[in-house]
């Protein structure tokens, strides 16, 4: 058995999603990017390569990673570029999405060698969490000023709508789409391509994966350009677990189990929005609040119920591990970085990346 924490892949549940998208893809004319911001760990890639188009970023490293682990096409974007890496993202992309026009007009003779694009914001959402929504009052993310986007339009041939977030109705981004239409429709139908971002959970089983592929089919057509979407969670929603060990339990009022994890260090994502982690079958006589063995005293997984009562060296996974998971791990504490290991098609399991002291020491200065 593999020494806990570790993360890991399964591949045939990474295969599923990868065929939705496929579908999509095929039904509606849309190109599939991976968002790397979401999840970046390449050891999957030469699976996920075969089934997107490529990948789209949020900064050098990322531009980086996906044009040297991924490749096929390359999209960068950042909410805004130095001066000090502006040559090196031009050198790594098909295509770069400006934030702002100013930003555009600082870079784009620099950038005059490939695609150029800027991002919109349609001031309207998807999102519940006032952090995550590009529409919050005061949004630095992207113009929204039609008059002052039509005096830039003979510098770019391309749009960036990023609006959805964690999206799961259908109707909620027909509806957004179809603002984004009347506002921006004109200078839509004057570019070659528009990426509708990402958030959108067309993965899900009980999404209507054939009326999202017919919306996307008829603003393509619509207005004559290539559709980008750039699926991050959805590509890889269900598909890992964060596998964990029982240290020690103890009663405070309510039957505690600390664990050789940390939610602040291994799952921060849902520390920052508040949620709980996922355990299944979350079911049984036995409740337990599962703790984390860092010293922040919230770091704490959720309660959930076991068929048995937990003992010391019982192993707990944690579903729903990769998206915004393993990209925001870190070393806080000194906890012990978790291993990535991948569940392959055959049913094998093989450890592709284990972290040490060494790690953690020149992680730091």
């Amino acid at each position: 058995m593999i020494e806990t924490p570790y993360y890991l892949i399964d591949k045939a549940k990474l295969t599923r999603n990868m065929e939705r998208i496929a579908h999509v893809r095929e039904k509606s004319g849309a190109k599939a990017l991976l968002a790397l911001k979401c999840f970046a760990t390449w050891s999957v890639f030469d699976l996920m390569r075969d089934y997107m188009d490529g990948t789209t970023s949020s900064s050098l490293f990322e531009v980086r990673l996906g044009r040297e682990r991924f490749g096929k096409e390359t999209h960068a974007y950042s909410v805004a570029y130095g001066d000090n890496e502006i040559d090196e993202v031009v050198s790594h992309a098909d295509k770069i999405i400006f934030n702002s026009i100013s930003q555009l007009e600082r870079f784009a003779d620099k950038a005059a060698g490939i695609a150029r694009g800027l991002r919109l914001n349609p001031q309207v959402s998807s999102s519940s969490f006032d952090l995550a929504d590009p529409a919050r009052p005061f949004s630095r993310l992207g113009e929204w000023d039609v008059p002052k986007v039509e005096r830039v339009m003979d510098r770019i041939n391309g749009f960036m709508i990023h609006n959805n977030c964690e999206n799961k109705d259908f109707g909620l981004f027909d509806r957004m789409l179809g603002e984004i239409e009347e506002r921006f429709g004109a200078l839509i139908a004057r570019v070659d391509w528009v990426s509708l971002g990402g958030g959108i959970h067309f993965t899900r089983d009980d999404y209507p994966v054939d009326a999202f592929s017919a919306r996307l089919r008829a603003f393509s057509d619509r207005y004559g350009v290539q559709i980008y979407l750039e699926p991050g969670e959805a590509s890889i929603t269900k598909s890992t677990t964060l596998e964990v060990t029982v240290l020690d339990t103890l009663y405070n009022g309510k039957n505690l189990a600390i664990v050789d994890s940390s939610i602040e260090a291994h799952m921060l994502d849902l520390l920052i929005y508040r949620e709980t982690a996922k355990v299944l079958p979350n079911e049984g006589s036995h409740s337990y609040m599962i703790c984390g063995k860092s010293c922040l005293a919230g770091d704490v997984f959720g309660e959930f119920r076991f068929a048995e009562e937990l003992k010391v060296g019982d192993r707990i996974s944690f579903q729903d591990a990769a998206g915004y998971t393993m990209v925001k791990k870190n070393w806080f504490n000194g906890v012990k970085m978790p291993a990535i290991a991948i569940r392959e098609l055959d049913g094998s399991v093989r450890t592709v990346r284990e972290f040490t002291y060494a790690d953690y020491e020149q992680s730091l200065s």
